[in-house]
């Protein structure tokens, strides 16, 4: 069902009684590792259909079963566990997981599609698939450790996708030729979440693992792994020992003993989404001390919002979809050198060069959320899979029922 096959027509408003189908999401992510864009998107979107999101397998003894499980209201994820020792979306473990799939189709009946990974386009045939949106939030096959097949079953998702969004600027100018119907849709924030953290908001209890850290404290919360320039947290370190550098997240992919490891430097591994307010109110300045490589060449990340809502000085390399839209709020320093420069610059910062960076923030902050982002997906999604039986497509404005989506209805974690 490709693009070709199916457009998107003239906007109008559905009527309420229009049904919205069951979405079914493929995910290379957990729901339980990390919570960011797929967690925010989908349970939002759960807020008017349900939702279940197929997890890659784990090993398990005895026959292939699901293990279901509801983290938010209206999700059901559903994580296969086959007998297989492999990882990830095999050949193998795709060919285990079919009669799970095959059953799961039976259960929901007609269902729209939503996939993050093209390694298990596959997956889609064993469903009775209506639309299918490809939200690419990354380029995986410029990760580490990326499968071979990656880019040839991505090329057979986009010849099935009928929609395509992408997670920043980047990665929408390489897609946006492969597709006819690709939209941006740049990763947003929960800014009353990360908002705890400002410094007039009421004060957090600070965490134990960071409370006896003397200021300045520089930190960086996210995923660790090859995308991180761990050599220029090393020289931030060693630059000024009286700095405390501070790095919450799970590491992954890379090993924890190639790490810097300094008196001043503090890994203080995973931490859930509620927690990573107490630890960022705690900073002087937050970071982006990400490597220029292959792996960062696409990547827009959802943590320069956050930082934002929480109001604190931002430093950062210069990652195309930092510096581009951003490189007037956020420091930049593209050498170690001068990225330790552009840290200073964030400490001496004068009252009125914060109050002005602070105002700037606030601006782009004004423009995004997570549940605009949600609803303007929902109406592309609903316009391309009812607009064949209706003969039109959804207008984008609070009567549809996507407006609906707030936190509170979706159950999204806080």
């Amino acid at each position: 069902m490709g693009p070709a096959k199916r457009g998107r027509l003239p906007l109008r408003i559905l009527p309420f009684a229009v049904p919205l189908r069951p979405l079914v999401v493929l995910s290379h992510l957990r729901w339980d590792f990390v919570y960011q864009r797929p967690q925010h998107v989908l349970s939002r979107l759960a807020a008017t259909r349900p939702v279940f999101v197929i997890e890659e397998p784990v090993h398990s003894e005895g026959e292939p079963h699901w293990e279901r499980q509801r983290p938010a209201s209206g999700v059901t994820v559903l994580r296969p566990h086959t007998p297989l020792h492999e990882g990830g979306f095999t050949d193998g473990q795709l060919q285990a997981m079919r009669p799970l799939v095959d059953e799961l189709a039976r259960e929901v009946g007609a269902c729209d599609v939503w996939v993050y990974t093209p390694l298990a386009v596959s997956l889609i045939d064993a469903l009775d698939a209506q639309t299918v949106v490809y939200d690419c939030m990354d380029e995986l096959s410029a990760f580490d450790h990326a499968p071979p097949q990656l880019l040839e079953r991505e090329q057979l998702l986009l010849d099935r996708a009928d929609l395509v969004f992408t997670g920043g600027p980047s990665l929408y100018r390489a897609k946006k030729d492969r597709h006819a119907d690709v939209h941006c849709f740049t990763s947003s924030v929960d800014a009353a979440h990360f908002g705890q953290a400002r410094p007039e908001a009421p004060a957090l209890d600070e965490p134990e693992d960071q409370r006896a850290l003397p200021h300045p404290r520089l930190g960086f919360f996210g995923v660790i792994d090859e995308r991180l320039d761990a050599n220029l947290v090393g020289a931030l370190a060693e630059a000024h020992p009286e700095w405390q550098i501070v790095m919450v997240g799970p590491v992954v992919k890379i090993d924890p003993a190639t790490l810097p490891q300094a008196a001043n430097i503090h890994w203080l591994g995973g931490r859930t989404y509620d927690e990573l307010p107490p630890y960022l109110a705690g900073w002087d300045v937050c970071l982006l001390p990400f490597a220029r490589n292959r792996s960062t060449e696409f990547i827009s990340p959802t943590k320069t919002l956050e930082y934002m809502a929480a109001e604190r000085p931002i430093v950062s390399t210069p990652i195309t979809d930092v510096a581009e839209p951003y490189g007037d709020i956020v420091y930049l320093g593209d050498t170690p050198e001068a990225f330790i420069q552009a840290c200073e610059a964030a400490l001496k910062a004068s009252p009125k060069q914060r109050e002005a960076n602070v105002a700037d923030m606030r601006a782009v902050l004004a423009k995004t959320s997570w549940d605009t982002t949600a609803r303007r997906m929902a109406v592309l999604l609903d316009g391309t899979s009812c607009g064949a039986a209706s003969g039109d497509a959804p207008d984008a404005s609070s009567s549809h029922p996507a407006a609906a989506l707030t936190p509170e209805a979706s159950g999204a974690a806080r």
